[in-house]
């Protein structure tokens, strides 16, 4: 039942209102930074208020023709609709802001960061373009809210304004904007022409697929397949399947509260999100599953196969490269690489259970990547360590935040108690309940899962359990096999290589050697290590390969930190908050100072950290209870139109051919 409303028309102007405030309160930060908490209050508040009709059967609707009387293009509306899976995704990204603001306060304030009222402003517009693509009725309103999606986001990426961000900027721009504006366009003109031809030209979502484009792909099959790949190439790119993935991690030059929420939550997810639109609301899974494509060598499979395994593939081979990324934010970005991938994988394999874990996953990456990326915040600002290989011990200065961590990483690897752990249960039983050869994805899901745990537990590992005194590298696969050398700064002659003096023999050829770092060192780029000639005065030993009894080489490699960018805080350092031990990377003189838990930071970073890592217990303790399942649960039911108590016990073929009638 559709009712008109001006509801879905307010969540998506409401933080565009904010954003005129915030710049119009450029002058008083503490007005400033108070919209963007209003504007999030209000954007949930107004989306949740639509939530109890949408799960009786309500469809919100505001559209420009009948609104306004004006029309939007020829056959085609501009219409914003809350169904239910737009109120997953609104739901997801208007609650997370509401902390993301609060952190984001903290964090630019902590680094004294500049140009912050443009970062607000820039944030705010992004909520409201993401919120826009969440209730968006058909493929050319998405197509809008998805292209405004990557300008207003582009200066947030490029924010330090120095080469590193320029170039990521542009690069992010190129894949975004101009590669996944061009495919998704392109899709969306065949569907309509598909539709016309079928008599009703139509672009507009319908749950289970678009009934007419159903009969129009019968008669053009090559044209609907070349549409449906075209539009998942289109979402894929934001989604970052490879090979269009690689401008996610170079975009990880933006401040870490631009890659939580934006890069972890709305961006990133509107790929995701996108997909779901194109696969239960376009096509449809009926269609999808009886319009085969011819294979050579292999005979016909179904338009989804080919989606499902470069989607396997890209969640193994993303796994694989974030073992090997020192620099925690590239880590973490890789990782959701890998993340997205399951989403899109439960969607392409058309089972009940499978798509449930998709969607799911949807809010449970976010809390869980969220978290990750917050903590990876507080470190930065804190003690400005942005690589693993520095932070042994670094558990003792903040405690709590890598605790939290700790519960964001078991949720990425799928362990109990935390949310991935559902989504990925679900998307293993559909994957085995549909036989053949689709065992091949659930090997693929069980895979992923042990590899998120070799990338992420060295993290947790080597906080709490190494200390900066004694540590070594043999969690970081870029290092040789069993670790480099002895890193311990004890005098034991004791080696992870087998005990090899580092002058038996030169170092290994196309390994990372040791460096010290200048505080003034240029970066090259996250994960790029200082030349030799860049060693320090600080005392430290010279990049020679020799430790401090001129044995051994240091196992663990000194890399220059983000702060030391040029350009990223030259400008504004005078002033800058001194927490007592801030310095460029890695422990200070004398270790870490111990902290108590939720003094380790302010309490704008604190309080986002602890709200979103208990809510990614929550969604894994009591799913049931928690309002992102039952969503899922209900688009899937509305997909297929049966009940889950029945769908449950059907069949997948049973499903499709109730779905199909």
């Amino acid at each position: 039942m559709s009712e008109e409303s001006i509801l879905p028309l307010a969540a998506v102007l409401v933080s565009a209102v904010a954003m005129v405030l915030i710049i119009a309160s450029y002058r008083y930060p503490n007005v400033r930074e108070g919209w963007s908490v209003l504007a999030a209050l209000a954007k949930f508040g107004i989306v949740a208020s639509m939530l109890p009709g949408v799960m009786d059967g309500t469809v919100y609707e505001w559209s420009l023709s009948e609104s306004l009387g004006i029309e939007f293009l020829a056959g085609i509306d501009f219409v914003l609709r809350a169904d239910p899976l737009g109120m997953l995704f609104a739901m997801l990204a208007s609650f997370l802001w509401i902390f993301t603001s609060f952190y984001a306060a903290g964090y630019m304030r902590g680094l004294d960061e500049h140009a912050q009222t443009r970062f607000f402003a820039s944030f705010a517009a992004s909520l409201s373009t993401a919120v826009g693509i969440a209730f968006a009725g058909n493929l050319v309103t998405i197509f809008i809210f998805y292209e405004l999606l990557s300008l207003v986001t582009y200066p947030l990426v490029a924010h330090n304004e120095d080469d590193e961000a320029r170039i990521a900027g542009r690069k992010y721009l190129t894949y975004t904007f101009f590669g996944g504006g061009v495919f998704l366009l392109a899709g969306t003109v065949l569907v309509y022409w598909l539709t016309g031809q079928a008599g009703d030209p139509t672009v507009a979502f319908e749950s289970g697929g678009i009934a007419i484009l159903a009969e129009a792909a019968q008669a053009d099959p090559a044209i609907a397949q070349a549409a449906f790949y075209l539009l998942i190439a289109g979402f894929g790119v934001k989604a970052a399947v490879m090979p269009l993935h690689s401008w996610l991690a170079d975009a990880m030059v933006a401040p870490t509260p631009v890659s939580g929420l934006l890069h972890a939550v709305a961006v990133v997810k509107s790929g995701a999100f996108g997909v779901a639109r194109v696969i239960l609301e376009v096509f449809g899974p009926g269609l999808i599953y009886d319009l085969p494509l011819s294979v050579p060598g292999i005979g016909e499979v179904g338009l989804n196969v080919p989606v499902a395994i470069l989607a396997a593939f890209t969640l193994t081979a993303a796994s694989i490269i974030a073992m090997r990324k020192d620099h925690l934010k590239r880590r973490l970005a890789f990782s959701t690489t890998a993340q997205l991938s399951y989403i899109v994988l439960g969607l392409s394999m058309l089972h009940p259970y499978a798509i449930l874990g998709a969607l799911f996953h949807i809010p449970a990456h976010a809390f869980g990547k969220l978290t990750l990326f917050f903590c990876a915040g507080a470190i930065h600002v804190e003690t400005h360590t942005d690589y693993v290989s520095e932070m042994a011990g670094i558990g003792k200065r903040m405690p709590l935040t890598m605790s939290a961590f700790a519960i964001g990483a078991a949720g990425m690897a799928g362990m109990p108690l935390i949310a991935g752990f559902v989504s990925k249960f679900y998307m293993l039983i559909g994957s085995g309940s549909m036989g053949g050869g689709y065992w091949i994805f659930a090997s693929a899901l069980i895979v992923s899962g042990i590899l998120n745990i070799a990338y992420l537990w060295p993290v947790v590992y080597t906080a709490f359990f190494e200390s900066e005194d004694r540590h070594d590298a043999k969690p970081l696969l870029e290092f040789p096999p069993g670790g480099k050398r002895e890193s311990y700064f004890a005098s034991e002659e004791v080696a992870t290589d087998g005990g090899n003096p580092s002058g038996d023999r030169p170092h290994d050829e196309g390994q990372p050697q040791p460096a010290d770092r200048d505080d003034e060192s240029e970066a090259k780029g996250a994960g790029t290590p200082a030349e030799p000639e860049e060693a320090d005065e600080r005392g430290e030993p010279e990049a020679t390969g020799e430790g401090d009894d001129g044995e051994f080489e240091y196992a663990v490699d000194r890399y220059p930190s983000d702060t030391d960018v040029p350009g990223t805080h030259d400008d504004h350092a005078e002033g800058h908050h001194d927490h007592g031990d801030h310095h460029h990377g890695g422990a200070p003189p004398g270790g870490w100072e111990r902290y108590k838990p939720f003094v380790e930071s302010t309490w704008l970073m604190m309080f986002p950290i602890s709200v979103i890592a208990v809510g990614a217990v929550t969604l894994g303790v009591i799913p049931d209870y928690a309002v992102f399942l039952d969503l899922a649960t209900y688009i899937v039911e509305v997909v297929f139109g049966v009940e889950w108590a029945e769908l449950r016990e059907m069949s997948w073929a049973e499903a499709l051919e109730v779905m199909n009638e």
